[in-house]
């Protein structure tokens, strides 16, 4: 099939069935929470909340942060194929979305992301540090330029589902939660970017984030007892 009918496709027919079945199929999960005071008082500070996730999760945390009383969140896209459908399954859950991705517009988006959050303070944003296109499991700096640049503060989250289908040929092995799974999101402790760090110190947060991502990660998978035949971060190579 051309392109350019695929792309088609992809923006007129396929978005509201997409979303209407990744809301009924998020309506059957059960949340078990784990840190939630963490989530609530960044939500609730006067700073940009800025949340920071591997993309392999995904779809376990995107229907996590549209329930009501979550807030009003700012995502971005890529702008491949596949993002042009995800990035209507993320509005049509109340997202607001930029487009952009590495080597294809990601650092324009980014760029709009830091002042539309500037702008309007009741925006949060909630980032896959490794998107768009891995090595999965790698974190990459543009989230630690957005605290950085609004202030905010920083909140890496993980997720974890009890009963999954993993999609192996993703470069990122996307994870699903199946119909009526219990899915476990961990917050763990914000990280604070001051807004005069070094280049050194902002390799340093994100060498952080990445370690407690990991933990985190590790520490949900336990909770749901989830396991994948792959590690979550893929080597690096020699």
């Amino acid at each position: 099939m051309a392109k350019p009918i695929q792309g088609f496709i992809m923006r007129t027919f396929l978005p509201r069935p997409t979303v209407s079945l990744y809301r009924r199929l998020g309506k059957s999960w059960k949340y078990a929470i784990h840190g939630e005071e963490r989530f609530q008082a960044a939500l609730a500070d006067d700073r940009t909340l800025a949340a920071a996730f591997f993309h392999a999760r995904t779809f376990q945390l995107l229907h996590y942060v549209s329930r009501p009383g979550n807030g009003r969140w700012l995502l971005m896209c890529s702008k491949s194929r596949d993002g042009e459908l995800m990035a209507k399954v993320e509005e049509g859950m109340g997202c607001d979305v930029v487009r952009g991705s590495t080597g294809d517009g990601g650092a324009r988006a980014l760029v709009e992301m830091i002042q539309r959050l500037k702008k309007d303070g009741g925006l949060s944003t909630c980032l896959a540090v490794d998107a768009s296109r891995g090595p999965r499991g790698i974190a990459k700096p543009g989230v630690i330029t957005l605290a950085q640049k609004t202030g905010g503060v920083l909140l890496p989250v993980a997720a974890s589902a009890d009963r999954t289908w993993v999609y192996k040929h993703s470069w990122d092995r996307v994870a699903v939660p199946k119909w009526g799974a219990t899915v476990h999101v961990v917050f763990g402790e914000p990280l604070e970017v001051p807004r005069k760090a070094s280049p050194d110190e902002r390799e340093d947060l994100r060498k952080e984030l990445e370690d407690r991502l990991l933990a985190l990660h590790a520490e949900a998978d336990e909770q749901s007892g989830f396991r994948d035949t792959e590690p979550l971060q893929l080597a690096a190579k020699a």
